[in-house]
Formats: C-alpha cells, sequence, structure tokens
C-alpha cells in the first residue's frame, strides 16, 4: 500500500526535526535518494547536498551530534505549522512550513519574542519513500 503525502511528510518531520534520528530520517528516503537545501553555502554545517541512503545517515548523524553538543532549543509544536500542497504530479507535494522556537526569557520571567523560521520543502516520493527533498530556508537561521 503506498503511503500518502501526509505520511510520508510526518515520518521524516518525526525522524528529523523532532527526535534528530539519522537513522529513521534515512530510513524515509529511497536508497539512490538526494536530498538538498540549495541556498546554503559552500561550507555550511548543514548539509548542502547529499546522494544516497548511507550518506543521508552519516551526514545528518554528525550534523545532529553537532546540534546537541550546541544545546539548541526544540521547537514549540503547539506555535508551528505546515501546510501540504498536492501537484498535478502524484510523485510531488510541497510543504510549507512555520517552526515557531519559544523566546528567551529575562532574569524577571519576562518571554522574549517568539523566532518563526519559515520554509519550503519540495518532496518527489517514489515507492512510500523520499526520491529527493529540496529543502528551502534562509542560510543564516541554520548553524
Amino acid at each position: 500500500m503506498s503511503r500518502t503525502p501526509q505520511e510520508i511528510f510526518e515520518s521524516y518531520v518525526y525522524a528529523g526535526s523532532l527526535t534528530q534520528n539519522a537513522d529513521a530520517l534515512a530510513e524515509c528516503f529511497t536508497e539512490d535518494g538526494v536530498f538538498e537545501a540549495p541556498l546554503l553555502p559552500a561550507g555550511a554545517a548543514f548539509p548542502h547536498r547529499l546522494v544516497g541512503r548511507e550518506a543521508i545517515r552519516g551526514a545528518m548523524a554528525a550534523y545532529y551530534e553537532r546540534q546537541a553538543k550546541a544545546d539548541t532549543r526544540p521547537p514549540n509544536l503547539a506555535k508551528s505549522g505546515y501546510v501540504l500542497h498536492t501537484t498535478s504530479s502524484p510523485d510531488v507535494f510541497i510543504a510549507e512550513i512555520d517552526t515557531v522556537f519559544d523566546g528567551d526569557g529575562d532574569e524577571n520571567g519576562n518571554a522574549g519574542e517568539d523566532r518563526v523560521v519559515s520554509l519550503v520543502q519540495i518532496f518527489r516520493v517514489r515507492d512510500g519513500r523520499i526520491a529527493r527533498l529540496r529543502d528551502y530556508f534562509a542560510p543564516g537561521l541554520v548553524s
């Protein structure tokens, strides 16, 4: 049975952004899957282009390890949201995402302003897995 865009997207987000599980993330992709972040400059900490499930697994494991040491704040899921858009091709869908990170509070308990990271991801799927993912986000938002 083929998986829906919703199921594919939710599996991808859970494996990547929510649990930072490189093995589970890699399994979301086809064996020859391609993961691209076209707007990133060469040398950015986040991978610019990965080809193949094993390359995705290794590079994302290293990235998640660096992120864990940086002690980054998780997104606020209650404030975040997304919309999936289907296309004329049953193998392509687009995710429009607004991820919200709670603002830093001060020593008096006052909440800071939330930070919203907006991005677009284009998914091309094959046999229920991601064959190609293009992740478009502002490079300055990723360490």
